[in-house]
């Protein structure tokens, strides 16, 4: 029961923590006597996204087992993409990417990724800021290749011959740094200390 108490308070802490950047109170310290904002409503999504994604965190053989597909090799100051094409919309709890990167022989869950056609009219998070995705062919080894049109894809990828798997349009791109710190913010696209930790 005891552990099951510490890790709930982990969970939480670090809910509050990615909760405070994404606010903006991550960006600076803050003063001994100048209040830290933290929205609940995102403090508690996130608690659950990380209940839910635990799993994952240091466990891509889980991921690949819950039917997680890589779509993108090492992205620069992102990372590697792993796809569920079974998971639509959105849901906290249920990210249909996830955002790994790798050190050493070890992997490590970074970010979790939602995807949109258009920006949603209504934030599905507190604070929520957006990236993008150039349309492009994505083959079964994580080979991407930027295309207007499925008809312009490959049928295999170059220079790997791995297998086409599909196209999408432009999207627009959500990501959640919630499981590897990001000084630039809980939902910047693009985190510098990726560099660091894949290059150590």
């Amino acid at each position: 029961m005891r552990k099951v108490i510490v890790l709930s308070t982990a969970v939480v802490a670090s809910a509050l923590f990615a909760a405070a950047w994404a606010s903006g109170a991550g960006r600076r310290p803050a003063a001994a006597n100048e209040p830290v904002t933290v929205s609940q409503t995102l403090a508690t999504t996130l608690s659950k996204a990380r209940l839910a994604t635990a799993k994952y965190a240091t466990n891509l053989v889980a991921a690949k087992a819950a039917g997680y597909q890589i779509i993108t090799k090492m992205i620069p100051d992102m990372g590697y993409h792993f796809m569920n094409p079974k998971i639509a919309g959105f849901d906290a709890t249920r990210p249909p990417i996830l955002v790994y990167l790798k050190h050493g022989g070890t992997w490590q869950l970074g970010a979790l990724e939602w995807v949109f056609t258009a920006k949603p009219k209504t934030p599905p998070l507190p604070g929520a800021r957006y990236g993008g995705f150039g349309a492009a062919c994505h083959y079964a080894d994580g080979t991407f290749v930027p295309a207007q049109s499925q008809e312009a894809c490959a049928k295999t990828a170059p220079g790997t011959g791995a297998a086409f798997g599909f196209w999408h349009p432009n999207l627009i791109t959500l990501h959640v740094w919630l499981w590897y710190p990001n000084p630039s913010g809980l939902y910047s696209g693009l985190n510098p200390l990726v560099h660091p930790f894949t290059a150590g």
